[in-house]
Parts: C-alpha cells; sequence; structure tokens
C-alpha cells in the first residue's frame, strides 16, 4: 500500500514549517509548494529551498506568479514601505496581498490532483495573525467547498482536504509545537525584509520574537 500524499504551502517561516512538520509526522509523503509572487526579496525562498530537504521533504516545487505587476501590498510594490510601527487592532495591515491565498491554494490543488494528494496543509494562523481576511476558519471552510467541485477528483468524492493545523494555535502554541517537533527555528525565516539578519520591528518579526520569549525559547545570535 502506498504513502499517502500531502502538498504543504511552504515559505521557510515558522509556520509554514511547522505545518510541514506535522504533516511528516502525520504519517504523509509529504510535497512542498513555494511561490515567487513578486515579492521584495528572495531570502523567504532560499531559507525555505535549505529547508524542506532538513525537514524529510524530498520535492518541492517553486512556482512563478508576478502578484507584484499590480502592486496593492507592501510586500510586492516598491511605492510602499513595509510598516515598522506595530499591529494596529481592527486594521488590516498593508502587508496584506490580495488574493496571495486563494492563488497559491488554487495551484495547490491542482498539484494535489496530479500528485494524487489527499491533504493541502497550510501555514495559516487566525489567533495572533496580522487581520489578514485570507487566514480565518470561514474563509478555509469555503475554499473547502470549492475544493469539492472544481476538479475531477472532488466530483469522483475524493477531494483533497484543505489542513491548516496551526489555525486555532497561539503563536506562543506554534512555538512550543515547533519545538516538540525539532523544527529548526533559528533556520526559518519570517521577517517581512530581506537583509542579512531579521529587521526585529516588523510585524510579522514583533509576533515571532514575543512568542519566542513567552515558551522560553532562547534567542540565539
Amino acid at each position: 500500500m502506498s504513502q499517502k500524499k500531502a502538498i504543504v504551502l511552504f515559505s521557510g517561516g515558522l509556520d509554514s514549517s511547522t505545518s510541514a512538520a506535522i504533516a511528516i509526522e502525520s504519517g504523509y509523503d509529504t510535497i512542498a509548494l513555494s511561490f515567487r509572487y513578486g515579492q521584495k526579496h528572495a531570502k523567504e525562498l532560499e531559507i525555505a529551498q535549505k529547508l524542506a530537504p532538513k525537514l524529510g521533504i524530498k520535492e518541492h516545487y517553486i512556482i512563478d506568479i508576478n502578484l507584484s505587476l499590480w502592486g496593492g501590498s507592501s510586500l510586492t510594490d516598491d511605492n510602499m514601505d513595509i510598516p515598522e510601527d506595530g499591529i494596529k487592532p481592527h486594521e488590516i495591515p498593508s502587508t496584506y496581498v490580495p488574493g496571495r491565498n486563494t492563488v497559491f491554494i488554487a495551484i495547490a490543488l491542482s498539484l494535489a490532483e496530479v500528485k494524487e494528494a489527499e491533504g493541502i496543509f497550510l501555514g495559516i494562523n487566525a489567533v495572533d495573525y496580522s487581520g489578514y481576511p485570507d487566514c480565518r476558519p470561514e474563509y478555509l471552510s469555503a475554499f473547502q467547498q470549492l475544493a469539492n467541485f472544481s476538479s475531477k477528483v472532488g466530483v469522483e468524492g475524493k477531494p483533497p482536504q484543505l489542513i491548516a493545523p496551526l489555525i486555532q494555535l497561539s503563536k506562543e502554541e506554534i512555538v512550543k509545537k515547533a519545538i516538540s517537533l525539532n523544527v529548526p527555528i533559528e533556520e526559518t525565516w519570517s521577517c517581512y525584509q530581506g537583509e542579512e539578519k531579521p529587521c526585529g520591528v516588523c510585524d510579522s518579526c514583533r509576533i515571532r520574537n514575543e512568542a519566542l520569549i513567552k515558551a522560553g525559547y532562547t534567542i540565539r545570535g
């Protein structure tokens, strides 16, 4: 009997690396899927390529989709600065990339059908997140309905399941989960900037660093 397969949306960050580790622990033969979507730096992709084999992932696809052509996000638009003044409650930050997760999951569904993968693992999180609308349980549930009807395998009653194991966890709980699964946390990259070291002041760095401290993880370097 062949091993069950899963696609993991993999950015090289803490959340996606932990999600990948959970998929592997759950017995899936895991295929990583990353995107060169017009982000301002290639740091996260460099990290993803190095991390995938360390996590035990043998197959890794990197897809080009240039969302920077129309901008609309400080992660893709050179005319917009990445915010460094902290998260503002009830405000979706400029780092939100319109349609990004929708595009990513759609391509993951295509890959999953060809690879006969039973699951698609996402590192999205609705608790300690930056207000992104496409990181909510309601969004995931609606997309699962689309997955059920949009493919041959779906019509046959075997659509891949969208699995977001971190969606209801706090960032601190995600760090603790990563530690328990031996994820090389210090090698992951969550910073919105692409410098040699994390900036420490963007929203992603602030959320990550606070969680590391609460979880008792020693930040080195």
